[in-house]
């Protein structure tokens, strides 16, 4: 009975934690706001420039500004972009028996010494 106590404890502490961060994550512009810049580029790819006293600063992946700017850690992997082979130009030569006739029009001669031709 006291280990399903414990658990159910260690539940909402755990909620009550994640419930803080999101808190205070979203709280953060409203206490220190910032200028943000968002620089796109060619490829996709989006850039977040701070302007600070220094110049403008560019923002890591571990700021928490905003809920949304949280790092996905725990999602899963992109799938893969799968497409059928190609087949290859000559995939007929490697078929048993055009590869025996490319073989012996290929092979090169007998040893001088080599076993008696038969008939």
């Amino acid at each position: 009975m006291s280990s399903r106590r414990t658990l159910s404890l260690l539940r909402l502490w755990v909620l009550a934690w994640f419930v803080a961060s999101i808190g205070v994550s979203v709280a953060s512009p409203l206490i220190h706001p910032q200028s943000i810049e968002v620089i796109c580029s060619g490829a996709g790819a989006i850039k977040w420039m701070v302007q600070t006293d220094d110049g403008a600063v560019e923002m890591g992946s571990t700021n928490m500004d905003c809920p949304l700017c949280a790092p996905a850690t725990g999602a899963p992997p992109a799938p893969a972009a799968w497409a059928p082979p190609s087949p290859h130009p000559l995939a007929h030569a490697v078929q048993p028996v055009q590869a025996a006739r490319i073989a012996a029009a290929t092979a090169a001669p007998l040893p001088a010494r080599g076993p008696p031709h038969s008939l």
